[in-house]
């Protein structure tokens, strides 16, 4: 049974609107009927205003004690850490995994059904590299808090208009494309895809779930990114 069956509106909240997928997001969900409410937790003001949106202010530390009253029926997860040579380890696993859970965890005790979480292409708990390693974790972390509905989306590298630049991201991703026997045979996973169209795909996909679990590569995304579904209310 799909969450939005009843086509009643629903009330979200998004983690990671300030970065480029996630504002993108941002408006999507904004410009959709269907969210009556739309929550974002952010370190700093956005320059947006809008009936639907409720901004709240924290980080890492201060997010549990301001979502833990905070109802919401669906989950969005757009975090990531920039990537670059002067990375702190322990940081970088905080804002990829260990943000994501515990928010995820929280919301779901307060009765949230739904998950999307963007993640990376060959994502994988057991790798031995740190970046595709940390995304398979929070993953596997995510799936096994239970949602009614869990979507997970895979990009590789994300092009478009970002505000940051992140050259050794994109460096490292272009070797790892090469030495990882994970893209042996499975290329069309692997093609560059625009933030906006990761945030078209993640708005659509919710507007019918069906599958307890599912996964969203490259072909995924491009397929809701393009749908042209449209939910009534009533």
């Amino acid at each position: 049974m799909s969450i939005l069956e009843n086509n009643k509106m629903k009330k979200a909240i998004l983690f990671g609107a300030s970065g480029f997928v996630g504002s993108e997001l941002l408006l999507e969900l904004l410009d959709n009927p269907i969210y009556e409410e739309v929550t974002i937790v952010v370190r700093k003001p956005l320059n947006t205003t809008h009936p639907k949106l409720r901004i709240l202010l924290g980080d890492f530390n201060s997010m549990p004690g301001l979502i833990e009253k905070i109802s919401a029926d669906i989950v969005f997860i757009a975090l990531g850490a920039i990537q670059n040579s002067k990375q702190n380890s322990v940081e970088f696993y905080q804002i990829d995994h260990d943000y994501p859970v515990i928010a995820a965890k929280i919301l779901k005790k307060n009765g949230a059904k739904s998950v999307f979480l963007v993640t990376a292409a060959g994502a994988n708990p057991n790798s031995k590299f740190k970046y595709v390693k940390t995304k398979g974790e929070t993953e596997r972390d995510i799936i096994a808090l239970d949602f009614e509905f869990t979507h997970i989306f895979r990009p590789t590298m994300i092009v478009g208009n970002r505000k940051d630049k992140r050259p050794f991201e994109k460096i490292g991703m272009k070797i790892w494309k090469l030495i990882h026997p994970v893209f042996i045979g499975r290329q069309t996973d692997y093609k560059e895809i625009d933030g906006k169209e990761i945030a078209k795909a993640m708005n659509n996909a919710s507007l019918n779930q069906t599958e307890k679990i599912k996964i969203y590569n490259w072909k995924e995304m491009k397929i809701y990114s393009n749908s042209k579904e449209q939910i009534t209310l009533v």
